[in-house]
């Protein structure tokens, strides 16, 4: 697949398919854009002309364009007709099979996928009326990219902001199937919270950004996915049952309550090694220059699940700041996994509460794959589709 037509329709989220082209471009796609009459009040067409390097489409009635390459042509030359933003108007034109406009005329004349990102208010994301037609766009194939949580442009919160631009590129790369159908997969998320007294506790600077971009990977290939989660300001992804909780024996808990069918396990929780031996009912007065709390190990949650008689597919991760390989396949071995992810956190720039992160992948068979830093959405596709890859 390397032509993609991309469908702008008239929403706020306009803005965000500039670089939505850009970056499908960067990824080896060649790119025209295709604009309705009320995207061009947010966008001008000159501006995607400049980052795609093509003319943009808009009218459906084009002399000059239908002298070049006509809407049939463009029609034909399209491996994907991607909508992004796609309004609740433009939905239910979809739906019902209008070809008012050159968007929704390309959508009929179309042999290619038809994949669209919704955007528009979370009133109208919930109404029943997008709820029939999106139901309907899924029955005639249409992939539905997102939308994703979060506040909008007319101040409310919820549902309805189109995904970000590199995201939707993540869902072309890699487009949904249902090839993990039937497997459960249990992931673990975040930092664990281990409470000293009242107001205090220990933790680290995970944000469960990994983790949940797992979780949302494997669900979009159709798993079951049981999503653990320590204490993260992150939404639960579609389609995954997110469990939360604080402790690290918290979280062993909830994973060996829900492992007995899991076909894969993969510990991405940044989890706490130690807890205090014992919680201080009332808060700890600052009364003495030092303080002394002592400290005993908590459980290995990964190894746990690896010592099981009937074990998942289990797959670590490694957050180093030095001796990156050594360390890796020392917890490879000792914790008997499958395999393990590690990174280099010491530079602050990727992993711990970072949107971007770059890993080294160490398997049971002494094999090694590199994934070169980009977004943790992308990162969690490549390895959701080498874990698919090995589980033989």
């Amino acid at each position: 697949m390397k032509n993609i037509l991309l469908g702008v329709s008239g929403g706020i989220a306009a803005y965000k398919s500039v670089e939505l082209c850009r970056r499908l471009q960067d990824n080896g796609f060649h790119v025209r854009v295709v604009m309705t009459k009320a995207a061009t009040e947010f966008v001008t067409p000159l501006t995607f002309q400049a980052i795609s390097g093509h003319p943009v489409h808009t009218e459906l009635f084009d002399p000059a364009a239908e002298a070049a390459m006509g809407h049939i042509e463009l029609a034909r030359w399209a491996d994907l007709l991607l909508i992004a933003p796609a309004t609740a108007n433009t939905i239910a034109k979809l739906a019902l099979g209008l070809s008012d406009d050159l968007l929704t005329t390309l959508v009929t004349a179309t042999a290619a996928p038809v994949a669209i990102a919704p955007a528009m208010n979370q009133q109208m994301w919930k109404a029943p009326t997008t709820e029939q037609h999106l139901s309907v766009l899924r029955q005639r194939g249409v992939q539905i990219i997102g939308p994703a949580a979060g506040a909008q442009a007319c101040g409310d919160v919820g549902f309805g902001r189109m995904l970000e631009p590199l995201e939707i590129v993540d869902y072309v790369l890699y487009p949904a199937q249902d090839t993990l159908q039937g497997q459960h997969w249990v992931i673990t998320a975040g930092p664990t919270r281990e409470q000293i007294d009242p107001v205090r506790f220990l933790s680290n600077n995970s944000s469960g950004k990994m983790g949940f971009a797992l979780a949302k990977a494997a669900a979009r290939l159709g798993a079951k996915v049981t999503l653990v989660s320590g204490p993260v300001s992150l939404e639960a992804p579609p389609a995954v049952n997110l469990i939360k909780v604080k402790s690290a024996q918290d979280m062993l808990d909830s994973v060996m309550e829900h492992i007995s069918d899991a076909r894969v396990f993969i510990g991405c929780a940044a989890v706490a090694d130690y807890r205090p031996a014992e919680f201080i009912a009332q808060k700890i007065k600052k009364n003495t220059q030092e303080l002394h709390v002592d400290f005993v190990k908590n459980p290995d949650i990964l190894q746990t699940v690896a010592e099981l008689k009937q074990r998942p597919f289990c797959v670590g991760f490694a957050a180093e700041t030095q001796k990156l390989e050594h360390y890796a396949k020392d917890k490879l071995k000792r914790k008997n996994l499958d395999m393990i992810c590690a990174n280099n956190v010491a530079n602050g720039k990727i992993g711990f509460d970072s949107d971007e992160n770059a890993v080294t992948v160490f398997f049971k068979n002494d094999r090694t794959e590199v994934l070169q830093q980009c977004c943790k959405h992308k990162i969690a596709s490549q390895l959701v589709y080498l874990i698919q890859k090995n589980l033989g």
